[in-house]
């Protein structure tokens, strides 16, 4: 079983910048599709960045797409997520994910993600 750790999070005000970071287990992880996702209160999850196995290819939803940035190391089993230009829209606990499916981190899939890690906070403030 593959286990994700965020870290990163904080408070930033608002046009600051974060970068989260993802610890993940796993001999496996070099041949997942990661991404993350965000949650804020009251609102649905919703897909941020993904990134396929090689790092070859990212996705990004609309709203951070020139914001934001997934990278990954294979190496160190790490995945991240760049954030510049923070707003305070952006609030939201964030999660990493994982799955064999990259349909699955994309969200373009019914199924969401096998792996999930527990989230770190980000607040954005005005």
């Amino acid at each position: 079983q593959v286990q994700l750790v965020e870290s990163g999070g904080g408070l930033v005000q608002a046009g600051g910048s974060l970068r989260l970071s993802c610890a993940a287990s796993g001999r496996t992880f070099s041949r997942y599709a990661m991404g993350w996702f965000r949650q804020a209160p009251g609102k649905e999850r919703e897909f941020v960045a993904a990134i396929i196995w090689s790092g070859s290819t990212t996705y990004y939803a609309d709203s951070v797409k020139g914001r934001f940035a997934i990278s990954r190391d294979n190496a160190k089993n790490m995945v991240y997520l760049q954030m510049n230009n923070l707003k305070p829209e952006d609030t939201a606990v964030y999660y990493c994910n994982g799955d064999r499916l990259k349909e699955r981190v994309i969200g373009g899939s019914p199924h969401e993600p096998e792996y999930w890690g527990l989230g770190t906070q980000v607040t954005v403030s005005s």
